[in-house]
């Protein structure tokens, strides 16, 4: 099995430390991006959609936030008729936690997918998910060019009025997930082919170990 070197801890120290310099510049820069992104313009959004809600009922745009100033949307791939499940929007769902730090800085987080509920509880149930998971028509969709990818959005709502506030797909999407940044912090990191590794290291095609969860094969690898 391929290591990486072996060290006295007064060498690893000062090699932490010296990485540490360059995370600290990284922590600060995402910082000042988040700060952008605060500042970012924003549009507001017609009125007349309409989405099915877990329970069957139908909510309009301003139900989705059930009360809450913010709402962060992740677009789950799952289209009517769709006889399988995406990977990575299982996985990323298995990320999520409860919901009450994000409640109380009045804010909501749900799933959204073109699908039907009847197909969607199908997954649900599962998956034992409880986030809550929307079904919206297809003119919201296009409205917003959202195609049939993942993808996550941010929207306001100031009394009735709803606006879009922020969009990011792929790997905006993939810095999210506590996994992936879990093992961003080990060794073999995501142990992927795109990743920049010392020769040796394992690494898979891209995302091709990535399995829902009740597919992983017996206990892992030693």
């Amino acid at each position: 099995m391929q290591r990486p070197p072996v060290v006295s801890a007064q060498e690893w120290q000062a090699a932490r430390e010296a990485l540490l310099v360059k995370e600290k510049e990284h922590t600060r820069a995402l910082d000042a991006l988040a700060a952008e992104r605060r500042r970012l313009p924003m549009v507001r959004l017609a009125d007349g959609y309409r989405y099915t809600a877990p329970d069957r009922s139908t909510v309009d745009l301003p139900g989705l936030f059930e009360g809450h100033r913010q709402l962060v949307i992740y677009h789950f791939m799952q289209a009517p008729g769709q006889d399988w499940l995406c990977t990575g929007c299982a996985t990323f769902t298995d990320n999520i936690a409860d919901q009450s730090h994000l409640n109380a800085r009045n804010t909501r987080l749900i799933l959204m997918s073109r699908a039907p509920q009847d197909e969607i509880d199908v997954v649900r149930r599962r998956m034992g998910w409880t986030v809550p998971w929307y079904s919206a028509g297809d003119d919201f969709y296009e409205d917003l060019g959202l195609g049939s990818g993942f993808g996550l959005s941010v929207l306001l709502r100031d009394g009735a009025e709803v606006f879009r506030t922020y969009y990011t797909s792929g790997r905006g999407v993939d810095r999210l997930r506590l996994d992936f940044n879990l093992l961003d912090l080990t060794p073999y990191g995501r142990q992927e082919e795109w990743e920049n590794s010392p020769e040796g290291w394992p690494q898979d095609p891209t995302m091709s170990w990535l399995r829902p969860r009740d597919q992983y094969p017996g206990p892992p690898r030693p």
